[in-house]
């Protein structure tokens, strides 16, 4: 480590520059632009000379590494290439069919040959299921409450058979989605996502995030990202130095840093943006949400990641599966943990004009089809971010605050910028599964919810129907009906 130089770029992506888009730093990594210190690790490692603004360093290859971590996850179980070596290693048939070709079946499983190594491999999961009655039955129990111990009793099942076969059901979800998900990517003409992260155990303290993006309009949910690994080992350093190795990962002696973390109002949308700035800038790290838990409880098996390389490695995901050329906007409740990692991600689109970037806040009770009053412009925060507020006759309000595009219309995002459909679909998950994510032995051992939130992913995209008898697979356009259980299964 030495004074004066950035974190080394690793295949070409270098994250570190300034996020303030008006600043002409932005998206420019010359380590002369910067004041960079690495000896006190309770100040800014890097403040930008031209505004001011202190953007933390990161790690380049370990945001790679942590993408790697991530799309392991979200390919596992899918049929591809099983050589390390070859270049179409890890690359699913369901995504990748120009790379391999039919090859027969193996009993009622179809078999894969890849077109650059030879290889042949099977699915798995395209073959009959045999244990769909019983597996229907375990999923039925799970989504009506009963606890884990109670579905083993009434299957005669132990815990250890009720985990494998909740892993069995999640890898054919996941299978299932795999095929809808490139559909839509590969026919829409445009994407608007929204995004949101939240804890993923809201009793638990254990400092896992739970990062989802979904299409903003009909609440498909493209992705979802955990910052829990529980295969690595929790080694490292308290204080986060972006020039080590493994220095995503949080380390077991970690200590809650705050404990005066002011409480949101309600009431007033304005005062709830502002109280917001004031808990992200208490942070010794503006991106990690981690700085604001007044107490903290480690995981007991696994280890933690630190929550900005998590949500870099998801916008990087979602980015490397869209079309190029197609318009993306994505939406995001205010904090710079999504914000500062979209606008990184995304800066090649915002330099191609091909990307819309905001922050959405409304009220509850924001009804889409009532008009609004006069929209009221404010700059808030230490970043004097541009928010466009509006109210209703209702009393309902919302802001939006445009960070990154090349389209600046307040009005029409005003109308048509929402996260609704991303808190949803995350307020569902832990309304259904309360007991199940709070109980308390899970709340230091997060792994088991992972196949669980797959499962949800696919039931609540495929199969969850709105008042109008629709799923979100439906109004995206993808499917034509909905999907049983049973088919979901099979």
């Amino acid at each position: 480590m030495s004074e004066g130089r950035l974190p080394l770029a690793a295949n070409g992506l270098q994250l570190n520059f300034c996020k303030t888009l008006a600043c002409d730093n932005f998206g420019r990594s010359d380590a002369n632009l910067y004041i960079l210190q690495h000896s006190n690790p309770k100040r800014p490692a890097m403040v930008c000379r031209e505004c001011g603004a202190f953007p933390p360093l990161l790690n380049n290859r370990e945001v790679l590494n942590e993408l790697d971590r991530l799309s392991q996850h979200h390919h596992d179980g899918l049929p591809s290439c099983k050589d390390a070596q070859c270049e179409n290693y890890g690359l699913s048939v369901h995504t990748h069919k120009d790379r391999y070709h039919a090859f027969g079946f193996s009993g009622d499983r179809q078999r894969y040959r890849c077109k650059s190594c030879q290889g042949t491999f099977v699915d798995r999961w395209s073959g009959t299921n045999k244990k769909l009655t019983f597996q229907e039955t375990l999923l039925g129990l799970l989504f009506t409450g009963y606890s884990v111990r109670e579905i083993c009793r009434k299957l005669e099942i132990n815990p250890k058979t009720f985990y494998d076969h909740i892993d069995q059901i999640a890898s054919r979800c996941r299978r299932k989605l795999a095929d809808i998900d490139a559909r839509w990517i590969n026919h829409a003409d445009e994407y608007q996502l929204t995004s949101n992260y939240r804890t993923l155990q809201p009793l638990s303290n254990n400092g896992v995030f739970w990062f989802a993006t979904c299409d903003a309009n009909s609440g498909y949910v493209l992705c979802q990202h955990t910052n829990y690994s529980a295969d690595a080992t929790p080694t490292g350093f308290t204080d986060h130095n972006a020039f080590q190795v493994d220095c995503q990962i949080v380390p077991s002696d970690y200590s809650a840093e705050n404990n005066s973390e002011v409480n949101i109002p309600t009431d007033n949308l304005k005062s709830r943006i502002d109280v917001k700035y004031q808990n992200i800038l208490a942070r010794s790290n503006v991106e990690d949400p981690l700085g604001n838990f007044a107490a903290f409880n480690y995981p007991a098996v696994g280890a933690l990641i630190r929550a900005p390389y998590t949500s870099y490695a998801h916008y990087l995901h979602i980015l490397k599966s869209l079309t190029d050329n197609k318009r993306v906007s994505i939406y995001m409740p205010q904090d710079p943990v999504l914000r500062s990692a979209a606008l990184t991600i995304c800066l090649p689109r915002i330099q191609a004009g091909t990307v819309d970037l905001m922050y959405v806040e409304q009220d509850e009770n924001w009804a889409d089809s009532e008009p609004s009053e006069m929209i009221d412009v404010v700059l808030m925060g230490w970043w004097r971010d541009r928010w466009a507020v509006t109210q209703q006759p209702s009393g309902a309000s919302k802001g939006i605050c445009y960070l990154a595009g090349s389209n600046p219309n307040v009005p029409y995002w005003l109308k048509t910028a929402s996260t609704k459909q991303i808190d949803f679909y995350q307020d569902r998950f832990q309304l259904l599964f309360e007991s199940f994510i709070n109980e308390p032995r899970r709340k230091l051992r997060p792994a088991g919810i992972h196949p669980l939130l797959d499962i949800f992913r696919a039931w609540h995209n495929l199969c969850y129907q709105d008042r109008c008898g629709q799923t979100a697979a439906q109004r995206l356009g993808v499917t034509d009906s909905p999907m049983t259980l049973k088919c979901l299964l099979s």
